[in-house]
């Protein structure tokens, strides 16, 4: 048995244990997809990544996502995760921006205020499925959250991979007070959002996120759902071009994403914590 270099990070959080687990193992180009694949149904968490070598022009590293069921082109936590590891590790950008090759492509990645500050920000990915949303899911939707399609302010496909659906309510309390019901609406993955109140819920962040996955159960903090949300409320004006969005509130989570336009290009952000170092026998 070899072993390789192990971590495991919070991400969209720089408190430990307030964000969105996890782990990563480099140097792992000598494993093959069973094993990878093997790696990540032990661990259990949502997303395990390994780290590789390069295979695109430009690229700076490679990584791998799985799931404990089956692997995924891009993700958004694991993107910043696998990125602060690879950094942690030595790694150093070719370029501007870090390039990280992925089954979904190349995704442009960046330092996100001082050197030495642990957030990074990836460039939002283009959506695959825009548009509003059919009237038959919308009310399946409504029916799923356990609420009324009077409450939605809006509702909009934001598919950047994952199959999103997102929508729009009045109030942040709305959106905590929700009880989803994954059975209703199978294989759906759902996002919703609303704006804070500074009146009330005060000024540490502007919108409130919660994401509900297809495969059932509600996801802490989610980068993919939170880029292609910023796509549609910047680009409808209905979210300033620069926001902090709050996710992971009732699971007991303190996620922050930092949203930030410039230019054509939509930035998702977030601090990343490694909670855990040291090796993994493969």
């Amino acid at each position: 048995m070899k072993t390789l270099p192990f971590h495991q990070v919070d991400v969209f959080s720089a408190v430990p244990f307030k964000g969105n687990p996890l782990a990563v193992i480099a140097e792992a180009d000598g494993l093959d997809d069973a094993a990878m694949q093997r790696i990540a149904n032990w661990t259990n968490l949502s997303e395990t990544t390994f780290l590789l070598r390069p295979q695109a022009p430009g690229a700076d590293y490679r990584v791998r996502i799985f799931t404990p069921q089956r692997e995924l082109p891009f993700a958004g936590h694991p993107t910043l995760g696998s990125c602060h590891v690879w950094l942690a590790l030595g790694g150093q950008a070719k370029g501007e921006h870090i390039v990280q090759e992925c089954g979904a492509g190349l995704v442009r990645i960046k330092r996100d205020g001082a050197k030495e500050n642990t957030r990074l920000a990836f460039a939002a990915p283009p959506q695959r499925r825009s548009g509003e949303v059919e009237p038959e899911l919308k009310a399946r939707i409504a029916q799923a959250l356990g609420v009324t399609e009077g409450s939605f302010r809006a509702a909009q496909w934001v598919d950047n991979g994952p199959g999103w659906v997102a929508v729009l309510m009045g109030s942040r309390s709305e959106v905590l007070a929700l009880k989803h019901d994954a059975s209703i609406l199978p294989n759906q993955s759902l996002g919703v959002v609303a704006p804070w109140d500074p009146a009330t819920d005060g000024t540490d962040a502007q919108f409130e996120v919660r994401g509900f996955m297809g495969r059932g159960g509600e996801d802490p903090v989610t980068g993919s759902l939170n880029a292609s949300l910023a796509q549609w409320l910047i680009g409808a004006e209905i979210a300033p071009r620069q926001y902090v969005a709050a996710q992971g509130t009732v699971l007991g989570r303190a996620g922050r994403v930092h949203v930030a336009q410039d230019g054509e290009t939509i930035w998702i952000g977030g601090d990343v914590t490694i909670c855990v170092k040291g090796t993994i026998g493969v």
